[in-house]
């Protein structure tokens, strides 16, 4: 049995970048024979702050555990065949518990979201892609999120082995909605605090609709927004009522940034909405544009305007809206779900196992 030790930023169950990418293959690997130790820097206390302001003590606190628990993860490393990393070791320094891992001869599987590799170094030496572009370089297998991503990787890892894996959903958990539309059209946006700069985009949005219809705005966010004069509510997001929270929301909006850094965002927001039968509408450009075919199963928008106009388009012609609903669903199924891309982490585990037997 091909032991694994599965190093992450954040706990189980809570992040989407690691819900909804491989924790949820979890129960397929282990099926296969792969025994798993998951250890996440940050605990479920720190994860619930660690977006909020002040608790700096709380803060310096979390980190430092995580320190330690890293610590405990060197000493145990002989144990384990494999090492997966998501995102990155520690968050701080020189990837020093990174080049360890790397020293120690075992198999690294480096799972990367956005552009990391290419953040800007706010402190070069604190904070910033190096350690990203050190796991790119010398993990045995990368895995990107961004058919974006997959250029850099091919060219600076040196065994030039790089797969492309969506984030991937389960459609028995995300369901159709079934509940009619209301008089008032609610628009919805669901993300984190690192993505409330692309809500800012669509702000002017938001009015401009409401002098056009009666709206309601849902954002499922773990931060508080204000929209002053509209009818919005900033609901917390939480794994036990994400679904649900999703089914309130008549239309989907997918706001990005035109900038390389959104080039490694993988859609998530947007094939969750197509999943669950709520019509997206998203800025045209990245790696949407790979699934999202315009006014065939949602909308790619560049203007205010075309913001404003696909809103409206969506929210008076019934029929049109039936049609995308149907196709983005198929779209989801085809490519983006769990069981058509549960295949694609097995195989590495499996090219790797050959490589240690």
């Amino acid at each position: 049995m091909k032991k694994i030790l599965i190093l992450s930023p954040y706990p189980e169950g809570v992040a989407g970048g690691q819900r909804l990418k491989y924790e949820q293959y979890y129960d397929s690997w282990e099926k296969q024979g792969y025994s798993l130790t998951k250890s996440s820097f940050f605990d479920n206390k720190t994860w619930d702050i660690l977006w909020k302001k002040g608790f700096l003590l709380s803060k310096i606190h979390g980190t430092c555990m995580g320190y330690l628990r890293r610590i405990r993860d060197v000493a145990r490393l002989r144990k384990y065949e494999i090492v997966y990393i998501f995102m990155w070791g520690t968050p701080l320094g020189l990837p020093f518990f990174e080049w360890i891992v790397s020293i120690m001869g075992k198999k690294i599987i480096y799972d990367l979201d956005d552009f990391v590799f290419n953040s800007s170094d706010y402190l070069p030496l604190l904070k910033g892609g190096y350690k990203c572009r050190f796991l790119i370089r010398h993990s045995h297998n990368v895995i990107v999120s961004s058919p974006f991503s997959i250029n850099y990787c091919e060219k600076n890892n040196k065994f030039s082995n790089v797969q492309y894996i969506p984030c991937s959903l389960d459609l028995e958990r995300f369901r159709l909605k079934k509940r009619e539309w209301s008089q008032k059209i609610v628009l919805g946006w669901t993300g984190t605090f690192s993505s409330k700069p692309y809500l800012d985009s669509i702000k002017d949005v938001f009015y401009e609709v409401a002098k056009n219809m009666d709206i309601k705005i849902i954002l499922i966010t773990n931060f508080d927004y204000s929209l002053e004069g509209l009818d919005y509510e900033n609901v917390t997001w939480k794994e036990s009522s994400e679904i649900e929270d999703l089914h309130r929301i008549d239309i989907g909006l997918y706001p990005l940034i035109n900038s390389e850094w959104a080039l490694g965002k993988g859609g998530l927001k947007a094939l969750q909405y197509m999943a669950t039968g709520i019509p997206a509408i998203a800025t045209n450009f990245g790696t949407v544009k790979d699934f999202i075919t315009h006014k065939e199963n949602g909308f790619l928008v560049d203007t205010t305007k075309q913001w404003v106009d696909a809103i409206i388009t969506v929210a008076e012609n019934a029929e049109l809206r039936k049609k995308i609903i149907m196709n983005a669903r198929n779209t989801v199924e085809k490519s983006y779900s769990v069981s058509s891309n549960k295949k694609k982490y097995l195989n590495i585990f499996e090219e790797i196992s050959k490589e240690l037997d």
